[in-house]
């Protein structure tokens, strides 16, 4: 689903907006590329979220035993 905003930019960065636009794939069409940004931002803080998972995970003693547990499972030869 698509929705329309308004939104209020300073003058400096409409300019560089647009100027992104026009040297960008969106061929000069600001929609697509600050939706293209934003959906880079997200996809960025969703990596850094999942990093921040891992690293507690891999910090956490009974978890790193859980886990060892199911890769001797895994491999032991049942499909």
């Amino acid at each position: 689903m698509v929705k329309k905003v308004t939104i209020t930019l300073d003058d400096d960065v409409l300019a560089f907006v647009d100027k992104l636009a026009l040297n960008s794939e969106n061929q000069g069409n600001r929609s697509a590329l600050i939706n293209s940004v934003f959906k880079e931002l997200k996809k960025q803080r969703l990596q850094e979220e999942l990093k921040a998972a891992y690293i507690q995970d891999s910090q956490d003693e009974a978890y790193r035993k859980e886990a060892a547990a199911w890769d001797i499972t895994v491999g032991d030869g049942i499909e």
